[in-house]
């Protein structure tokens, strides 16, 4: 299956399945944002002490935590598909609940749980995209999709910087925030039931008629003459992998390097959405200012995202990983240190244009480093790390900016980013171009 996949152009399927993948991811975008937009607000309408708001802006990535561990490890023994169909079901009704907290712990136990759904929709949707991508448009078209799910970013941007100062319908604006996440992603599910299978998971889960008859179909989409499938990649063989094959000495170098860098990336990427606007806040801005000065910054992630489907499949991986990297530690600075507000929106935007190249180049990079058996589980670990970094970002940097500032948050930031970049050059291997059944 695998060479015959990889034999494709790309097909109708191929731009059906992404743009639906890319819907979900906005949501997922959107969702790990809301919380840190909205921080100020929710910290004066439940009067939020320290340890509580740090709670409130942690309790989803730590419910993604465990959500990606588990339903990264189901994509690999229950089907991608529907561990699709979980994931969403429970961040939809979860975060709807969300709307409806009377009070803090409400709140933070239902962002805990709405993680859980959420927790694996990147894991999910990059093993699925790799799964079923031909090497060569791999990475474009996983950068288009996560360009579709950047816009989520200044979407929940605009739309708390209308809603907060309202109340539609005597409901609180951010009230609204929570529900639109929950009926879009309620929305996506029922988008997500008419994908088809992986059939390279359908095939080493034993299912070879049913990977045959999708293989089969796609085939017949293509309009030119195919050429031979490539005779080295040999049909796959039904198993279930252990979780400790990612410690052998076949794949240990890179599970070191691939944890080592989701748990450093967090900093630099999660660090400043989660933040910006508190940051802001303690330079003296108001609430709607600080909100909209975000908003502005947050235009860069859609941007970043579009402009890296040009390049991604021109550098290598790894190289654009550790590029971007370095330019999120410079930018980061200047928008640490910066006084003005003209000076500070224009840095923050260059910092997450170059936060989505990275982000895109990281995403295309983890999902080609396993072959498909392992894939979900591969991606769900590092996920998992990434997810429980990010959840202890508030008690990390909040009291770096009580005690420093600004200026000393992105130091901590700009160090990170420099032991990433290290990380992934001597320990990375390259990927570009090859097939995900051929890297490893």
């Amino acid at each position: 299956m695998a060479a015959r996949l990889d034999r494709l152009p790309i097909l109708r399927t191929h731009r059906v399945l992404t743009a639906v993948i890319g819907i979900g991811l906005f949501f997922d975008a959107y969702e790990n944002f809301l919380a840190g937009t909205i921080a100020k607000v929710l910290q004066k309408d439940f009067a939020l002490g320290g340890t509580e708001l740090k709670l409130v802006l942690a309790s989803a990535f730590i419910g993604q935590f465990l959500g990606a561990i588990v339903l990264g490890r189901l994509a690999d023994r229950i089907g991608r598909r529907r561990a699709f169909l979980i994931n969403l079901a429970i961040y939809s009704g979860f975060s709807l609940l969300g709307a409806l907290s009377p009070n803090a712990t409400w709140l933070i136990v239902s962002r805990f749980c709405a993680g859980l759904g959420i927790g694996a929709e990147y894991a999910l949707a990059d093993s699925y995209l790799s799964d079923m991508l031909p090497p060569g448009k791999r990475g474009r078209f996983i950068s288009w999709a996560y360009t579709v799910s950047f816009c989520g970013v200044p979407a929940v941007g605009f739309l708390a910087l209308w809603l907060v100062p309202q109340a539609p319908l005597g409901i609180a604006g951010w009230r609204w925030l929570f529900v639109l996440g929950a009926l879009g992603s309620a929305v996506v599910w029922f988008l997500r039931r008419r994908l088809t299978e992986s059939p390279r998971w359908l095939e080493i889960a034993g299912r070879q008629a049913q990977a045959e008859e999708i293989v089969t179909r796609m085939e017949a989409e293509a309009a030119d003459p195919l050429p031979e499938p490539d005779p080295d990649l040999r049909p796959a063989e039904p198993q279930a992998v252990p979780i400790s094959r990612l410690f052998s000495p076949r794949y240990l170098r890179r599970t070191v390097m691939l944890w080592v860098l989701s748990a450093l990336e967090v900093f630099g990427y999660y660090g400043f959405g989660t933040l910006a606007p508190l940051i802001l806040a303690a330079r003296g801005y108001g609430i709607i200012a600080s909100i909209g000065y975000t908003a502005l910054s947050y235009l860069g992630y859609p941007l970043g995202s579009l402009l890296s489907v040009p390049i991604v499949e021109r550098v290598e991986r790894k190289y654009l990983v550790m590029g971007s990297a370095a330019l999120m530690a410079v930018f980061g600075l200047g928008f640490g240190l910066s006084g003005q507000p003209a000076v500070i929106v224009a840095f923050g935007f260059l910092y997450t244009l170059a936060s989505n190249v990275f982000s895109n180049a990281y995403h295309v990079y983890l999902s080609e480093l396993y072959p498909t058996a392992m894939r979900g589980t591969a991606a769900g670990t590092a996920y998992s790390l990434s997810k429980i970094v990010t959840g202890a970002l508030p008690f990390i940097l909040l009291p770096v900016l009580t005690s420093g500032g600004a200026g000393w948050v992105f130091t901590v930031v700009a160090v990170a980013m420099v032991l990433l970049i290290i990380n992934v050059g001597v320990l990375g291997t390259r990927t570009t171009g090859r097939s995900v059944d051929s890297v490893t």
